[in-house]
């Protein structure tokens, strides 16, 4: 697994998702997850998290939605893309290594904190190299019927044990620990 010989961090994949199992829209649109998920309703997770790594998709999408209150304070962000912006944006790292240095960059960064994977091809490819420990999964009461899926298809099995289901107001948070 991923903690080998580096703090206590876990390296967890998080993931707000309709009840119908897409973590964004039709058109990769995710602004009705602000309708629910706010950085105050599981503050010990933002606690708990020293850094995030995301694909350049989200980035993006993130970016795009800046006008609202989606921005958490989750340590340093790195993003993993084969094309860096023309123009840098300071708020961020841009990584065009591979994956598994690129997670070891953020974990180093994390400061023996959690290391956050958002996005469905970054969290993904992660899962299919063995380098998660948790997955945190936030079910909002919605039904999208299209989007971006949980997973690809081309992901396979990974098998999961349940350890943790809090409920807060609408959401309900789940969390699962990836078998070796």
């Amino acid at each position: 697994m991923s903690d080998v010989g580096i703090g206590t961090g876990k390296v967890v994949v998080n993931r707000a998702m309709s009840l119908d199992g897409f973590i964004a829209g039709p058109g990769h649109a995710m602004d009705w997850i602000a309708e629910y998920l706010t950085a105050d309703v599981f503050p010990e997770v933002m606690a708990a998290t020293g850094a995030m790594l995301v694909g350049r998709g989200t980035y993006e999408v993130a970016k795009g939605m800046a006008d609202q209150d989606t921005t958490y304070d989750g340590g340093a962000q790195f993003v993993l893309t084969h094309r860096p912006p023309d123009e840098p944006d300071p708020t961020v790292t841009f990584l065009t290594c591979g994956l598994e240095e690129a997670v070891a960059t953020a974990r180093s960064a994390a400061g023996g904190k959690n290391l956050e994977i958002l996005g469905a091809d970054v969290g993904a490819q992660c899962l299919q190299r063995g380098l998660v420990d948790e997955i945190l999964v936030y079910v909002l009461p919605v039904l999208l019927g299209d989007g971006v899926r949980f997973s690809p298809p081309t992901l396979g099995r990974i098998d999961l044990e349940p350890f943790s289901n809090t409920q807060s107001g609408a959401i309900t948070m789940l969390r699962f620990r990836v078998r070796p």
